[in-house]
């Protein structure tokens, strides 16, 4: 996995490193050597690697959900309880869990299960600066395109 630069912090291991306490203030932000960046947050239940959820200002996540608002990010970790923290993407590319027949270049937005993506979203559940970069035919782990996700909760 990337290993994490920054302008002004050191950080210590790479995107998949799960913190059973905060190593960082949450929302610390941080970029890779291909320039992606992520920030670091609190997980929450069921969190998987490529697990997409919505993120509140003091950085607790919540598995994407129907009808969510808010800012959108990657989980880069099994970070799947509330005590633990991680590194979650917001720009750049990353692997995301979409759901089954999702299409290349393909808008995104939550789709079937919470946490999940797909390019067959429902009215208010598109995410607005998510791409699929991969073609998948069964639920899987693949590219997405990130620049700074939120959804709103209105139509794409």
């Amino acid at each position: 996995m990337a290993s994490l630069t920054g302008r002004t912090h050191i950080f210590s291991g790479d995107t998949t490193v799960i913190d059973t306490t905060a190593k960082h203030k949450m929302l610390t932000r941080a970029f890779d050597v291909d320039g992606n960046e992520y920030i670091y947050l609190a997980g929450c239940a069921s969190t998987i690697v490529g697990s997409v959820v919505t993120y509140d200002e003091d950085g607790a996540t919540t598995l994407i959900v129907a009808n969510a608002v808010g800012p959108v990010a990657v989980a880069m970790a099994i970070t799947d309880s509330t005590s633990e923290y991680g590194w979650y993407c917001i720009f750049g590319q990353c692997e995301a869990d979409m759901v089954a027949n999702v299409a290349d270049n393909a808008k995104l937005g939550r789709e079937t299960s919470d946490g999940k993506v797909g390019d067959g979203f429902a009215s208010g559940d598109a995410i607005t600066g998510m791409v699929s970069r991969d073609a998948v035919t069964t639920a899987a782990v693949a590219t997405v395109q990130l620049c700074y996700p939120s959804v709103n909760d209105s139509s794409a």
